[in-house]
């Protein structure tokens, strides 16, 4: 049997990997009796964990949302730092992304709900690629531009792009207003992808380079990525100086950050669950590109274009006839 100390921490941990927990089942897995679960949750309430009876037939608990921070005593800014960073990790570590999405549920599970909104409003897809310089990005910044993207509000903002550099200071004009659609994450940098209302069409604003203004402009429909996602908009907008003319995706059943260290840069990586990622890469023939993705020791389907299909086929055809013995 674990001690007391090691038992609550045990109890605790059991509590956040679950929503419900019957008291027998916890009691169980501790090996000690009904009573002794009872007695560590009353302590665990003492030390300000918001641990929840349950209804049922043999009773249960819940470990809530609390209304303050248990210790760990985190204030307000330090417990968002914490979670904006594990919910980011992964776009900048390998190897870290079962551990940080734990450890983010667990952080979000006991924060207060004004503190969970905030957090919850940065949602970020994560495109794997080789970095380059990183710049630093202002996490309220940060903030601000994701609540707008999850409301749908136009977004105003100043923005220190080559034009504006060039203007000087003092003259950088009225703020950009964009529909903005999706923070992205690409060479350890941010970007925003949004319609920019002034210029009618969409862009790509680096998010170290805003700083938004309030308050935001009014709601919208978005709109219509002109691509079949962010990770192929993204990948068209940054790889015109080296277009490639044959271009596909293929889903991977292994880790983004696995498949992004065995392409080398050769490819978009979109991480899309533990097991899986979403790559996207070019040739100079759909042999090539089809030879690129078979290279991977893993195992994957092809999404498209048709050309890559057909190729695909064509090219298991000839090793088939390869390895068939001469007659």
């Amino acid at each position: 049997m674990l001690e007391t100390s090691a038992r609550l921490l045990a109890l605790l941990s059991l509590l956040q990997a679950r929503r419900d927990w019957p008291g027998r089942t916890l009691a169980d897995r501790l090996e000690v009796s009904p009573r002794t679960v009872r007695r560590d949750v009353d302590r665990l309430r003492e030390l300000g964990y918001p641990v929840q009876a349950t209804r049922g037939p043999d009773g249960g608990y819940r470990l809530d949302a609390g209304s303050e921070l248990p210790p760990l005593l985190f204030d307000d800014d330090q417990a968002v730092a914490v979670a904006v960073a594990l919910q980011t990790a992964t776009v900048a570590v390998q190897g870290v992304e079962e551990a940080a999405l734990r450890a983010l549920a667990t952080v979000r599970q006991v924060m207060p709900a004004r503190l969970r909104h905030r957090v919850d409003a940065l949602q970020v897809t994560r495109i794997v690629k080789n970095s380059w310089r990183e710049a630093d990005i202002d996490a309220e910044h940060l903030l601000t531009i994701g609540s707008a993207v999850r409301a749908r509000e136009v977004l105003r903002f100043d923005y220190a792009g080559r034009r504006e550099m060039a203007a000087g200071p003092g003259e950088a004009g009225p703020p950009r207003r964009t529909e903005p659609h999706h923070l992205v994450t690409w060479g350890g940098r941010w970007y925003l992808v949004g319609w920019d209302l002034d210029r009618r069409d969409w862009r790509t604003y680096r998010v170290d380079r805003m700083t938004p203004r309030a308050p935001n402009g009014p709601r919208f429909a978005p709109r219509e990525l002109p691509a079949a996602g962010v990770t192929e908009f993204i990948a068209e907008r940054f790889e015109r100086q080296d277009p490639l003319p044959c271009r596909g995706t293929a889903i991977f059943m292994a880790p983004a950050a696995a498949v992004n260290d065995w392409s080398r840069g050769q490819a978009i990586v979109e991480d899309i669950g533990p097991d899986r990622c979403r790559v996207s890469a070019g040739s100079w023939s759909w042999t090539g590109l089809a030879a690129f993705f078979g290279m991977f020791d893993v195992d994957f389907e092809l999404v498209g274009p048709p050309e890559l299909l057909a190729a695909a086929a064509g090219l298991a055809d000839r090793f088939a006839r390869s390895t068939r013995p001469a007659t």
